[in-house]
């Protein structure tokens, strides 16, 4: 995982793991390796779709009040 990933890159590493996972090929050492760091990327992601919606909801809020 490279931490510099934009969202979209993230979430194509994160369907890669989980497609490895679903494989079922990998061993136990590797899966929990490949979980962990599918968890890893999901926390980022859910941190970046929180500040994504914290933007879109100040931009919202500065629209109102330039309305009124």
């Amino acid at each position: 995982m490279n931490d510099n990933n934009n969202f979209e890159e993230s979430m194509k590493d994160l369907e890669l793991i989980v497609e490895k996972l679903e494989k079922g090929e990998q061993n136990l050492e590797k899966s929990l390796q490949l979980f962990e760091e599918g968890v890893e990327i999901s926390k980022k992601l859910n941190d970046q779709l929180k500040n994504a919606e914290k933007k879109v909801s100040e931009l919202m809020n500065i629209s109102k009040e330039s309305n009124t």
